[in-house]
């Protein structure tokens, strides 16, 4: 049935919705008139979209929550330069629709096997074998798992199923490039740092049933809980050196480079200032391209201003081929 319905990102404007979407948000709001109506958001695995439901809420509003899978009907309009959904009638999935909450979550574009045996590459290259006993005792079992899965955020950057992997092998890649640059930096520390220091979105976020925030996450912060894993399971390696575990914890804790940024501590090791550019390179990068992507114009212009990034991006005028051509430039 999902393969029959057209992806959010390719509909236009007037078009009828008659499609099956996870709900991402729903909110009751007041119109001028005091007049309720529904606030919604929704998503399958190719973008988002809000929605408006003026008519008829008191038949859904109190039987739908976030997370749920619903079967939207309704028309494509454009608001301020943005697509939204006209709601007309919302209704609830059954078990007999035979829809999967995966269904609607974004993947990553790169091959999940080729990412694992990075993984292990990467891992497996580590000469220090306390660093390397530590980074398996960390990726094993249900944890590995959920790490191999989770995304990398909610929304902001690598926010799809194996985003938190993908994005880990890019900010160990970028460590090891510049290890090829400076020499003189610890490669195992920096490869190490890398491999962890997202490591506490494990207990963080949640995939299911859509990408959120655990309650240990919102009260501890990804960073101070890989800190403490770390701490707990470097002691269970016997002699695991202390000034070795201070370092790994210091790359940890100062890996998103400043205070205002979260950062419980800002980068005081050669070593660290790597993994937080190779970090914000990563993220930032992936971050920008998905929101161009959101917008999807092909002759190119401008986005909407971007409140997490205080500015607009600008779109490059692109043919099929990714060539320029000089009638795009002329009057």
């Amino acid at each position: 049935m999902l393969a029959k319905q057209k992806s959010l990102k390719d509909i236009s404007v007037n078009e009828k919705v008659d499609h099956y979407l996870l709900l991402n948000k729903i909110e009751i709001k007041l119109t001028k008139t005091n007049k309720e109506y529904l606030d919604l958001e929704f998503r399958d695995k190719s973008s988002f979209i809000v929605g408006r439901m003026w008519d008829n809420i008191d038949t859904i509003k109190n039987i739908t929550k976030e997370g749920d899978i619903v079967k939207v009907y309704g028309t494509i309009e454009k608001y301020q330069e943005q697509l939204q959904i006209k709601v007309d009638k919302i209704k609830l999935t059954l078990v007999k629709d035979n829809i999967s909450i995966e269904d609607f979550l974004p993947r990553s574009e790169r091959d999940f096997d080729e990412m694992i045996k990075e993984l292990d590459n990467l891992i497996d290259s580590l000469k220090n074998e306390y660093l390397r006993n530590l980074t398996k005792s960390l990726l094993k079992g249900k944890n590995l798992e959920n790490f191999l899965r989770m995304p990398a955020g909610k929304s902001w950057h690598h926010a799809y199923i194996h985003g938190l992997l993908e994005h880990t092998l890019e900010v160990a890649k970028l460590c090891d490039v510049m290890h090829s640059f400076h020499p003189d930096l610890n490669r195992d520390l920096m490869i190490t740092g890398a491999l962890l220091h997202d490591y506490g979105k494990v207990f963080e976020l949640q995939y299911k049933p859509t990408f959120d925030y655990t309650d240990k996450g919102k009260l501890m912060g990804h960073i101070v809980i890989v800190s403490i894993e770390i701490e707990k399971a470097t002691e269970k390696i016997p002699n695991f050196p202390e000034e070795l575990k201070n370092q790994i914890q210091h790359l940890v804790l100062s890996h998103q480079g400043k205070l205002e940024q979260a950062s419980p501590v800002e980068p005081k090791m050669a070593e660290a200032i790597a993994l937080y550019y190779a970090d914000e390179l990563s993220a930032k990068t992936n971050a920008y391209k998905n929101i161009i992507k959101e917008y999807n114009k092909e002759k190119g212009g401008w986005t909407n201003f971007v409140k997490l990034a205080n500015t607009y991006f600008y779109i490059s005028p692109k043919e099929t081929n990714g060539d320029y051509k000089e009638s795009l430039f002329e009057e």
